[in-house]
């Protein structure tokens, strides 16, 4: 059992451009905030192929319970229904949780 949760960083390098180091101490300290264990952080680029569904094969890999954005814009600003499903998303602005819902939990 893990002492606290655990979630995953997510970014795009071609939406933070300069601002990456940014996004990633942001990320860092609201894991750090909310009580997560950040174990790692994933970024891709633009020419990545399916981004999401390998954020997701990730996220069940290490089996998180959080993925921790800087914001919606890295999922072209939407939330990612599939990864929703997986395990909760968080973005630092503005600051959101978006829950598993609970049948995922149920059927999981």
């Amino acid at each position: 059992m893990r002492a606290k949760p655990s979630a995953l960083g997510y970014l795009r390098k071609d939406v933070s451009g300069v601002s990456q180091d940014w996004d990633e101490a942001q990320m860092r300290s609201l894991a750090k905030r909310l009580g997560y264990e950040l174990t790692k952080t994933l970024t891709f680029g633009a020419t990545t192929d399916e981004p999401v569904g390998r954020l997701i094969d990730v996220a069940r890999h290490c089996d998180v319970d959080a993925v921790i954005s800087p914001s919606l814009h890295h999922f072209d600003d939407a939330v990612p229904d599939e990864l929703v499903e997986v395990c909760d998303l968080i973005t630092v602005t503005p600051e959101q949780t978006f829950s598993r819902s609970v049948l995922s939990r149920i059927w999981a």
